[in-house]
This record gives structure tokens, sequence and C-alpha cells, in this order.
């Protein structure tokens, strides 16, 4: 099985529900889905993460720049529940973003408190949080994109 940041057709899911929610284009030049897939992974100057649909919703996707703002690797990162990229006592609020995003399918503007691998906190600002919605309208989870960040 193709590791999804290798897989154009979850590159294409990424990019299409994003254009089709927000009438602009996840990647701000047009490329082929192949090297689209490579430049979001390895260079993109922004953060995306993806988290899948269940109960307590675990990350399947992480570009570079969120695993080095995160600190995680690739398996690492894959796999770990998303609430904890937040903490305990921001998670409420979190919680309240991602049920918005599910009733109006994306948000954009959104900034909050978040944690690394090692604990630091920092200040994630202007992030879009978007459903990963299919052409047939199923839900394969959230995936937002983080342009800014500071430390706290």
């Amino acid at each position: 099985m193709i590791p999804l940041h290798r897989n154009p057709a979850f590159y294409q899911l990424l990019a299409d529900s994003y254009a089709r929610l927000l009438g602009r284009p996840l990647v701000p030049q047009s490329m082929p889905a192949g090297e689209a897939t490579e430049w979001l992974y390895e260079s993109a100057p922004f953060a995306v993460l993806a988290h899948n649909t269940d109960p307590d919703p675990l990350f399947i996707y992480g570009n570079k720049a969120a695993q080095r703002r995160f600190g995680y690797s690739w398996d690492e990162i894959t796999g770990l529940p998303s609430r904890l990229s937040a903490e305990a006592p921001n998670r409420e609020e979190r919680q309240q973003f991602l049920a918005r995003v599910e009733r109006l399918g994306y948000e954009a503007g959104y900034k909050g408190v978040r944690v690394t691998k090692s604990g630091q906190r920092f200040m994630i600002e202007e992030a879009t949080l978007w459903q990963l919605l299919d052409a047939d309208g199923k839900q394969h989870g959230q995936a937002v994109v983080i342009p800014r960040t500071r430390d706290i």
C-alpha cells in the first residue's frame, strides 16, 4: 500500500475537497497530481494535517512542515490521536471548532494554542480546517492548513 504522503489519490481528495469548499486551489500553481503530491508533502511552506473519522480521530497525514512544527516523524504523527495536538485545557475549544467545521464544511481564520511532542506551546494562526469530502459527498475526515505559527 502506498503511504498517503505519496498517494496521488489522497492528494486529490485533499485538493478537490479544499477547492470545492473554499473556491481556491490548495497548491498555488497548476502541476500534475504526482508532482503536486510530492510538493505538498516535501516543500509546501505551510503545515497540512489530516485526521480520519474515528470517534477519537487519528492523524493520517502530516506534511514535512507539520512534522517539523509539531516535532514528530511521519511514523509518529500518523496514528497519533489528533486531540493530543492541543493541551488538555484547550481540547474543549478545539472540539467546538471541529464541530463547527462539521456543520459548515470549513472554517478559515482560526487561531489556537497547540503543543509539540516535547510539550512546547505555540500558536497556530489563520488556519483553515475543512471536511475531506469525496466527489460523492462521503466524509473521510478533516484536514487543516496552518500558514503561520508563533512560539508563546
